[in-house]
């Protein structure tokens, strides 16, 4: 008498799909519940990732579009502590380095702006009155928004451009109103635009050379000098800046890059990217706990289930991959709700403000790959407590 070796069915993959969402489709409240979790936590790293990534790009594009042959001299201190000064030819003795293709200055005046005479002094909205020279806003790229820029005749006169925060703070909106300088009135001729590489012009009223030293006492010695050079000369212009200012005491002249305070705020916004993906890992870590427990308590609810097909010849090997399917297919179905939403937050977000939108193509692989470990580490008991169960014990259970 032959015998033969029974060997169960072995099911494919489509098999298992089928399986486990037909478990999945019994109990859609408790899915959604538990999907959500991992939604969250997805939906937040990839938002995260991409509202980091668009606030970047958006600098990088401002550097490219401004450029990094900005340089900045300042006066620093004197060996006394005491604030040092630039020379009133510091300009010129500028403008006569090599590489040097454009140089402005501005010299801050020791008054203040207001909107009308009955203003108190104490009161200047934070905004600095400074001198400027008619090619300031070539060498800062700068735009006027109103009205019309410093020109030969205006530079003399008392006439000013406000920078774009100044005219905010003053409530100015638009030019030929007067404002109140010196114990005399000023006429605003123009507004600029923003100035990402220059901030403290945005906060600025700004009168030409000759009108300053005319009508407000300016000494003529600039605070600051604005300079762009060949973008390969950057480097050496900016060694030979200092004893060229001020070939006595070049140890008194300070000189910095602009461009480096928007890289200084790109690393910034990464460091802070760092915390608030925690935050999501977080939040997605309690997911993967939310869909663990309902694993849990399927296998407790389909005991009958479970001996009903061990007693039709299942393997402990089929019931453990049904479960471990339902669950990473849970997980899956929380991780792409999470990846659409957090890609349209991002979107959202970043043409609010004007920015490109942009999310990495790795944040949605590591979303895939991070919902397949979270569904895999959930299903991972209950699939094999539930492959543990006796036939017999399980159709018994009431």
């Amino acid at each position: 008498m032959n015998r033969q070796r029974l060997t169960p069915a072995r099911l494919g993959p489509s098999d298992v799909l089928r399986t486990g969402a037909a478990g999945l489709r019994t109990r859609p409240a408790r899915v959604v519940l538990s999907a959500l979790g991992i939604a969250i936590g997805i939906a937040t790293m990839i938002a995260v990732l991409g509202i980091s990534s668009s606030s970047r790009e958006q600098l990088l594009r401002q550097l490219d579009r401004l450029g990094t042959n900005l340089l900045t001299v300042a006066p620093g201190q004197t060996m006394f502590g005491e604030e040092a000064k630039l020379p009133v030819e510091a300009l010129g003795m500028v403008r006569r380095i090599g590489p040097v293709r454009t140089a402005s200055a501005t010299g801050t005046v020791d008054t203040t702006i207001r909107r009308t005479d009955r203003i108190p002094k104490a009161v200047t909205g934070g905004i600095a009155v400074q001198a400027a020279t008619a090619d300031l806003l070539t060498t800062l790229e700068g735009r006027v928004v109103k009205g019309a820029w410093l020109n030969a005749a205006t530079e003399a006169r008392p006439a000013v451009v406000l920078g774009a925060k100044a005219a905010q703070r003053l409530g100015i909106t638009r030019i030929g109103v007067q404002v109140w300088m010196g114990e005399r009135w000023f006429t605003v001729v123009g507004v600029l635009g923003p100035m990402p590489l220059a901030p403290e012009i945005e906060r600025s009223a700004l009168v030409g050379f000759p009108a300053a030293e005319k009508y407000l006492g300016f000494d003529g010695h600039p605070t600051t000098i604005y300079e762009r050079s060949a973008e390969e000369s950057v480097e050496a212009v900016r060694a030979v800046l200092p004893r060229t200012v001020n070939p006595e005491n070049p140890e008194e002249v300070t000189v910095s890059r602009p461009s480096d305070a928007l890289a200084a705020r790109a690393a910034a916004a990464s460091a802070f990217t760092n915390l608030l993906l925690g935050l999501g890992a977080v939040a997605l870590l309690v997911g993967g706990v939310g869909v663990a427990n309902t694993m849990v308590i399927s296998v407790l609810e389909r005991r009958k289930e479970i001996g009903l097909r061990r007693s039709l010849g299942a393997t402990r090997g089929q019931v453990r991959l049904q479960f471990l399917a339902e669950s990473l297919l849970l997980s899956a179905l929380g991780g792409i709700a999470g990846a659409v939403l957090g890609g349209l937050a991002t979107a959202g977000y970043a043409l609010s403000r004007g920015w490109p939108p942009v999310v990495p193509a790795w944040a949605f692989a590591g979303a895939v790959g991070a919902t397949l470990v979270i569904g895999t580490l959930a299903g991972l008991y209950p699939a094999m407590r539930a492959a543990r169960l006796s036939p017999t014990v399980a159709l018994a259970t009431t």
